[in-house]
């Protein structure tokens, strides 16, 4: 009795296919979820949003001129022309931290009595 050659080649082959779904969910998935994320962060672009270049420029959007270039504020005065897919993210606006209130002033020590 002997055994087929193909037995084997199915187990191979079926190991192959777990290979690459592995690869798949664990590179190339995550992968283009960032591709979409950066994508929709270049198409919410607006003027006034406050930004870092991938170069690591930090600027103030002041114009979008088409859709490939905007105009970058990054010192008074002094504007770039930089390409949209360079900008590497938005930097959210300051929100005002809540105050905190001063702590109650405590009563005054007596002097000890002599």
């Amino acid at each position: 009795m002997t055994i087929g050659a193909s037995g084997g080649g199915s187990g191979f082959f079926l190991l192959i296919i777990v290979a690459f779904a592995v690869l798949w969910f664990m590179l190339i998935r995550p992968q283009k979820r960032r591709q979409l994320a950066q994508q929709q962060m270049l198409n919410q672009l607006n003027v006034g949003d406050q930004v870092v270049t991938a170069g690591g420029i930090y600027g103030e959007i002041t114009a979008i001129d088409d859709d490939e270039d905007v105009t970058v504020r990054i010192a008074p005065q002094l504007e770039v022309r930089v390409a949209r897919r360079a900008i590497g993210g938005v930097i959210p606006p300051d929100e005002p931290e809540p105050e905190e209130p001063e702590p109650e002033a405590s009563e005054p020590e007596t002097p000890p009595a002599d």
